[in-house]
Order: structure tokens, then sequence, then C-alpha cells
């Protein structure tokens, strides 16, 4: 066992460090005992901390770095079912799985997400209105628990299945997961690109063409007012056919090799993207974008994951960082969607990414976040003093709405918010208390919230 102190961030876009120690633990051990060792810090298991929140840490604990634990145990290429540690990144399955025509069948906004982590957070992407969350695609994992370790199914175990997926590892340590991949001919996206002039158009587009894609996602002007509020870029696609790519690019259609292509430097200044930086960057990429173009070809890592094009991309927000703020609401309360948007406008809050997606039918995790409603994400710079109103006020509307906010990205939610928002919270509390009755496994943001 490896134990070192060491700094992480509060929250993957923030940069307050707080001590902890990081334990670097046999995926095979005495997991038990060694739970029970920390049981008067406590523990919690930690992937490759791209959450932009405090789940994934302990001020003053232990958690243990679940990234050694990095080996594919098994793939079944006829039924396209892997097993890997917890510690394999989306990053590592695509890499080594595209070429053989696999590919993950959910994934974020950024490859450097852990299996474990996945589950953890029961991860979304750009394909939920037509496929849902990660956890629907898990068969079954292995979990550490202070009472023992446990092989989790959905058959044998739904209780235990649906706390863990979504649970911000509090019911015990994922060690390794089976998981479903998805075929592909190619590794392309065929895109299609609208730019729309106002949020109801947006909106409009979305609600009825969103079914004819696999993938769908709009930009949206943060700080446009008026008669163009809520302009947007929509994006939708598929997985290209070996058929639909031009000559050149069937040479090799499953090659996945990306690479970053530039590092942020560590020199910007905190306030660098404020309102005027904001507004004149989303003036740029609106105007850019085609009017309407359809059967672009884009390389799936170009698609889902631009920013991992750029190491260290969050350095542009300067020493302060910034909180990204993402809920959902219910299909019947989109006008909550153009009050967040008046709202930002009105505090002057421009959000540096804005994007809006539609989801459909929930996974059955406890604090899973997809509902089928609308959700919303904001990237807003940390030091304006309107801030903490700002989100206040989203949080009001969010609740009377009966909607919800994503834990994996919340690091400032008021303690009793959450049972508002998470119905099931109550039963997802009862699970944790049989698998850690001592309540072994903790975060900040147990603490910050209560849990």
């Amino acid at each position: 066992m490896t134990i070192e102190n060491t700094k992480i961030l509060t929250g993957w876009g923030r940069t307050n460090p707080v001590m902890s120690s990081k334990l670097e633990l046999p995926v095979n051990s005495d997991w038990p005992a060694m739970l029970k060792a920390l049981s008067s810090s406590g523990v919690i298991a930690r992937g490759l901390g791209r959450s932009y929140n405090d789940a994934a840490q302990l001020s003053g604990g232990s958690f243990i770095d679940t990234t050694i634990w990095n080996q594919v145990i098994h793939f079944d290429p006829a039924k396209g079912i892997l097993t890997a540690q917890a510690g394999v990144s989306l990053d590592q399955i695509m890499k080594e799985f595209s070429e053989y025509g696999f590919f993950v069948p959910v994934t974020p906004g950024t490859r450097q997400v852990t299996i474990g982590g996945a589950i953890a957070c029961d991860v979304h992407g750009k394909n939920h209105h037509k496929d849902g969350s990660f956890a629907q695609y898990v068969m079954a994992f292995d979990l550490a628990t202070p009472t023992g370790v446990v092989t989790v199914t959905k058959e044998e175990h739904p209780q235990l299945f649906n706390a863990t997926c979504g649970g911000m590892g509090l019911t015990g340590v994922i060690l390794n997961a089976t998981i479903k991949l998805i075929r592909i001919e190619t590794s392309y996206i065929k895109v299609d690109t609208h730019k729309t002039k106002d949020l109801d158009q947006t909106l409009s587009m979305m609600e009825e063409q969103d079914h004819n894609y696999r993938y769908s996602v709009a930009w949206i002007d943060s700080l446009s007012q008026g008669a163009s509020l809520g302009r947007s870029v929509l994006t939708r696609g598929d997985h290209a056919l070996l058929s639909e790519l031009d000559a050149p690019l069937r040479k090799a259609p499953l090659a996945f090799k990306p690479k970053a292509l530039i590092s942020a430097p560590d020199i910007f200044p905190s306030g660098l993207l404020n309102v005027f930086t904001v507004k004149a960057f989303n003036e740029i990429w609106y105007r850019k974008a085609p009017n309407a173009e359809t059967g672009a070809i884009q390389h799936s890592s170009a698609f889902f994951h631009p920013l991992d094009s750029v190491n260290n991309w969050n350095r542009i927000y300067g020493p302060r960082g910034f909180i990204q703020y993402q809920y959902v609401v219910p299909f019947p309360e989109v006008e909550v969607v153009r009050r967040s948007l008046e709202l930002l406008t009105k505090h002057r809050a421009g959000s540096f990414l804005s994007v809006l997606k539609r989801f459909g039918k929930p996974s059955g995790g406890l604090l899973s976040f997809p509902i089928e409603g609308w959700t919303l994400a904001l990237d807003l710079p940390v030091g304006s003093a309107r801030l903490p109103r700002l989100l206040d006020q989203l949080d009001q509307m969010v609740l009377e709405a009966n909607g919800r906010v994503y834990l994996a990205k919340d690091a400032r939610v008021r303690r009793g918010v959450l049972e508002q928002m998470y119905p099931n919270l109550s039963e997802f509390k009862n699970i944790v208390s049989s698998v850690d009755p001592t309540r072994i496994l903790s975060s900040d943001l147990t603490r910050r919230l209560g849990i």
C-alpha cells in the first residue's frame, strides 16, 4: 500500500486545494479490514478527477486512487461485452476497441473518465434522448463495502445496483465492471448543423427532429437578448457508415488516435472571462457556424470531446476557476430554460459554454440525475458578487419545476434542498446504512449536504 499526502482540487474547474491522503491499494485487498482501518478519518474512491464537484474528495481524510486499476480483464467480440477494472478510462476503451468496431454506449464531454466514475455518476451524453445513461449498459460490477465484497447485478441485487449507479461512491468502491459496448462501422460521425434565430426555433427543432438522430446538442448564446434570446447552434449526428466516408478516410475508417493539440498555459488572470469577453466569443462562435450544413463528416473525438484537444483548458478561467451548473426540468416546464437565460443576462453572468439537451427515460438509479425533460449546463466564472444570488435563484426555479441539479457537477447547493430534488434520497440512505453502517465512506459532498 502506498500512502502520500496530496493537494486535490475542489472540483476540477476550481483551484482551491484541500489536503487529503492518497491511497494506492491492490484491487484484491482485504477490503472490509482496510476500510475499517480508515473509519476514523473516512475514505472515498477517486478516478481521474474530472467531476466539477466535491464528491470524490475528503478534506482531512483519504481517497483511494483507482486509476492504477487499469487492466482489461475480458472482452467478448461476438457480443461486445467488456469486463475491465474500474480505473480503465473511456479514453482507453475507445483507443483499444474502436479498431475492432466497438464504441462506448455513452460518453460525457470528456474521455478522461474511469468506468468506476461513469457508474458512480451515471454519466450521460448527447444520446440520452435515444439511449439513456451509462448505467443502462452496465451488466455487473464488483463492489467493495465495509461489510464485504459483492458482485452486483440488477437482477440479483436491484436495490444495491440502483443505489450505486449515480450514488457518488457512497455504497462502496467499484473494483471492476462488465459493460456492453456498441458496434460501429467507422470512428466518424455524420453531422448536421443548423443555426437557429431564437430559443423558440431551437426548442421546436429539437422537439420535432431529435428522434431522427442518435446524438443531439445545442450550444446556446447565453447573453443574446430580445428577439435573439436563446439563439443557438444545433448539432445532431449519427455514427457514419463506411459507405458515407470519402475514399481517403476509408483507408483507416476505425482509426482512433486523438492527441491534445495544445496546452493552456497557467498564466491566465482571473476575470479574463467576463461578460464582455464571453459576449464577444459567443458572437464569433455563432457567426462562424453554418446556417445549415448536412452530412458533414467529423471524427468522433472532435464531435464528442472538443475540449480534450486542449490540455488543462480550465486554466483559461484563471486561479479562481469556474462553477458548472447543470439542471434538468420536466418537458412541460420548458419555460424555466427561457427564464434561466433571461436571468443570466439580467445578472450579466456570461456562460462560456452553455449546452441544452433533451433527456429520455431515467435509468432507475436512486440518485441518478437524468429524468425526462430539458437539461441546461452553464459554465460560470467564479468571482462575480452576483453569482451566489443568481445560483440561488436558479435553484428555486428548478425546485418549483420539480427538477434537480446534477450532483456530479454541484459544489454549492445548500443542505436541505437535496431531499426536494431527489425524492428517493431516504431509500438511498437506508441502502447505504445496510452496507456501510458506520458511514466509513464519505466525502466533502456528503458533509455539505448531510447525506
